[in-house]
């Protein structure tokens, strides 16, 4: 079950948030340094990751689940979030170079229909990033922050995951080693707890990150089914709290090389 989209946005404006935002940011930063020319897709509650992005990359847009909730955003700009069916994205096959995954993998009831929709949608070369509670961490269980909701990994299990949807995990990440509490001194001192987590503590991280490769097969028959249009439905969020514009989608969509399971 998905954390409530009020009480993501409430989290993330408050100062362990802030804290939390800015660790994790870091930690992508590092992971991607440069994404220029790419299109990047957040599935889940990825917008308090995706804004240093704007600007870099060739496009950035997030998808939001339905279950969820959707949020109008960047509040200063044209909108860049769509609320959707993750098992069902509205993009074509091997249109995406990023994909971010961030309040998603652990609340989600249709893990591996979204991960083959991740699969479907990513390039030859594309990458997705997964970041999820740990489960060895101190904030799988504060129940007061979206990361104490849904299922929390391991490294291990999260490497599981990913193979198991035929992608192929590549890097490792951690963060959050402050504990989950609002004490302005701890707050102040989270880039120390960063550092040293970061070196000695990795197996107690809050969050653990993942980036994985789409696997490819050789060997698929080249017999292909005729491509039908089909049609999605997308809700955008308006500014200004007017309600949700619907629209249809529709693409043509080919036939994926996806070994059923």
């Amino acid at each position: 079950m998905y954390t409530d989209i009020v009480d993501l946005r409430e989290f993330y404006e408050s100062a362990l948030g802030q804290m939390a935002r800015r660790m994790i940011r870091r930690r992508i930063r590092c992971i991607w340094p440069d994404l220029r020319g790419q299109i990047v897709l957040g599935i889940g509650y990825t917008t308090p990751y995706l804004r240093p992005f704007i600007g870099e990359a060739d496009r950035v847009v997030s998808v939001m689940p339905a279950t969820q909730g959707v949020t109008f955003w960047p509040p200063e700009g044209p909108g860049m979030v769509a609320l959707g069916d993750e098992a069902d994205l509205p993009f074509g096959d091997n249109t995406i170079d990023r994909v971010l995954l961030v309040h998603g993998l652990e609340g989600t009831e249709q893990l591996r229909p979204m991960m083959r929709e991740i699969w479907r949608v990513l390039a030859g070369g594309g990458r997705v990033l997964t970041v999820v509670p740990n489960r060895r961490g101190l904030w799988a269980r504060a129940d007061w922050t979206p990361f104490g909701h849904g299922f929390p990994y391991s490294a291990s299990q999260l490497k599981q995951v990913l193979r198991d949807t035929m992608f192929v995990p590549e890097r490792t990440g951690h963060a959050l080693f402050m504990p989950p509490l609002r004490s302005r001194f701890l707050l102040k001192t989270a880039p120390a707890w960063e550092e040293v987590g970061g070196r000695w503590c990795k197996a107690f991280a809050g969050v653990t990150m993942i980036e994985a490769s789409k696997q490819i097969f050789a060997g698929v028959s080249s017999r292909r089914v005729a491509p039908q249009p089909t049609k999605r439905r997308l809700i955008v969020p308006m500014p200004g709290g007017a309600a949700p514009a619907a629209r249809q989608a529709t693409d043509a969509e080919t036939t994926p090389s996806y070994p059923r399971t």
